[in-house]
């Protein structure tokens, strides 16, 4: 368990994949104190860790990586989120309504309706509005998050429980939608205007909230993750996550980005600098969240020209001016900064704050996450600008190969400039990949499938989007794990290598020889965090 004096043991007949040109042939490793200890053929660490008295485990053949590590994450707000009816897949306003229908159905008193990963296609002839589930939610407050994280969708006894008598005006993108008439709809646009409504949700229990994260890690290790970068931090997820640690039942390494909410003043900015060094064994918060812009499904993506319903021409920020101010006292304090831009043009933009910061010599680099759409001249200004590239080419599950989609429909032409992972790191920046979970799903075996396939994996006839921009199948297993972690600055992470962090993913077959297609379906034997077995089924 965390928070003891982890036992050592050895791993032989193992197919070691070192990330290094180092231990060519080895089929063995020894972990001792939560490190790896020595790497070599099976007798020689065997008869080291029979000396030592630790056990030895046979693997079989299977395949032993580093750890892998979602780069962007937001496991807190999953355990929330999920707690509803999932409508994925649902492509009609009547199947979303009997879902909702039979999930009422089994609540109690008081409870209110809730739903995610809502798709905006079943929308296009009725409207996004909250009063089409008036009637399956049987009078409760129905509150829906749309698969992207950035809308929402309520009803009117939603709305009213919440306070909500009319549409507030936000210091941000953010919008409580209404019709010609001035009615507010229930379409929730961006993070400020959702969360009126799922703030007024009554609220678990702390012992509930607390085992439900310990529960979504041991979820996300048993797919094969050891850890990930926490995108959405605030100070109760810090805290849970030291309360998880003291427990013993922290299961995943991770790195906390505080969220930096556009009306954060100068006072809050320097609350969060003061808090950067908490930190424990397995987990540090000096991280920071921004946004630049919104997503483009909602034309709040900010874009070099206007999208086909003339949206796209507006950061999130009313002042730009602000978020580089922000940005620079953060860098300035030694914090690490992730900028969510999907559109090109804040891409392009974030890349001119970043190019400002004077230089640091902790080897840690700023990242920009998604980078969705790119022009080719956001791609020349990547070139040597030492940012990481943090991107989800699984999010491409969502297109239609007619570009029917609204994703599609919007951008037009430029839908094939959409998830440009391979130009971004011919340009020689650092990609990483990971799931944006629960907007995508957290499995990185689907991830990585998506990335070097872009098509649904194991579907036979799937359409592919712009395979020129596929990545091999070593590119991204790297990204999963070594690239991460030298982003980060580690030298002792994302390596199988004497000194390194004992943080291992055991895959019953090799993740760089499967197939696309086969990789989803690659058992994971085991995932070993900080030296312990959190995912065993060797």
């Amino acid at each position: 368990m965390t928070g003891t004096t982890p036992r050592g043991f050895a791993l032989i007949n193992a197919h070691l994949i070192t990330n290094s040109d180092l231990h060519a042939g080895a089929t063995a490793l020894l972990v001792e104190h939560c490190r790896i200890a020595a790497i070599g053929d099976d007798t020689e660490i065997a008869a080291v860790a029979a000396a030592a008295g630790w056990p030895v485990r046979d693997v079989g053949g299977a395949s032993v990586t580093p750890g892998l590590f979602d780069s962007h994450t937001h496991p807190h707000w999953a355990a929330d989120v999920t707690r509803g009816v999932d409508l994925g897949g649902l492509t009609t306003v009547e199947q979303l309504q009997e879902a909702v229908a039979a999930y009422a159905a089994t609540l109690g008193p008081g409870e209110w309706v809730l739903a995610w990963n809502l798709e905006f296609e079943p929308f296009e002839q009725a409207g996004v509005r909250g009063d089409l589930f008036d009637e399956a939610a049987a009078g409760r407050p129905f509150a829906a998050m749309f698969y992207d994280l950035h809308s929402g969708l309520a009803n009117a006894a939603a709305l009213a429980a919440a306070g909500v008598s009319a549409p507030p005006v936000f210091d941000d993108l953010s919008e409580v939608v209404v019709d010609g008439e001035g009615e507010m709809t229930g379409e929730l646009r961006e993070p400020s205007a959702y969360k009126l409504v799922f703030d007024a949700v009554p609220a678990r229990s702390h012992d509930a909230e607390r085992d439900a994260l310990r529960d979504m890690f041991r979820t996300l290790a048993a797919a094969g993750l050891t850890g990930g970068a926490i995108m959405d931090g605030k100070q109760a997820t810090v805290d849970l996550i030291e309360e998880l640690e003291e427990r013993g039942e922290l299961d995943q390494r991770l790195v906390v980005h505080h969220w930096h909410a556009v009306t954060d003043d100068d006072t809050a900015v320097a609350a969060v600098i003061a808090a950067k060094g908490r930190a424990g064994r397995l987990w540090e918060a000096d991280g920071i969240k921004l946004f630049s812009d919104g997503v483009i499904d909602t034309g709040t993506a900010w874009l070099h020209s206007p999208d086909s319903c003339g949206d796209g021409t507006h950061a999130f920020w009313p002042d730009w001016g602000r978020y580089r101010e922000v940005v620079r006292a953060y860098h300035d304090a030694g914090m690490i900064i992730a900028t969510h831009a999907v559109g090109d043009f804040a891409v392009n933009r974030v890349l001119d704050v970043y190019a400002e910061l004077p230089e640091r010599a902790d080897g840690r680099a700023h990242s920009i996450e998604h980078l969705e759409v790119l022009a080719d001249e956001d791609l020349v200004k990547l070139t040597g600008s030492g940012v990481t590239a943090s991107m989800q080419p699984l999010h491409m599950q969502w297109r239609a190969a007619d570009d029917s989609d609204n994703w599609a429909t919007r951008l037009g032409s430029r839908a094939a400039t959409g998830y440009r992972v391979r130009d971004v790191l011919n340009t020689g920046t650092r990609v990483t990949l990971g799931s944006d979970w629960p907007v995508a799903h957290y499995d990185p075996r689907i991830g990585m499938a998506w990335a070097r396939g872009r098509s649904t994996p194991g579907v036979a006839g799937a359409p592919v989007f712009e395979p020129e921009q596929r990545l091999t199948g070593e590119e991204a297993l790297l990204a999963y794990t070594l690239w991460p972690a030298l982003a980060r600055g580690h030298s002792d992470r994302g390596v199988l290598a004497p000194g390194a962090l004992a943080d291992l993913t055991v895959w019953a077959a090799d993740p760089i020889a499967a197939t696309p297609d086969e990789l989803p379906t690659i058992a994971i034997a085991a995932t070993i965090v900080d030296g312990r077995f959190v995912h065993d089924a060797l």
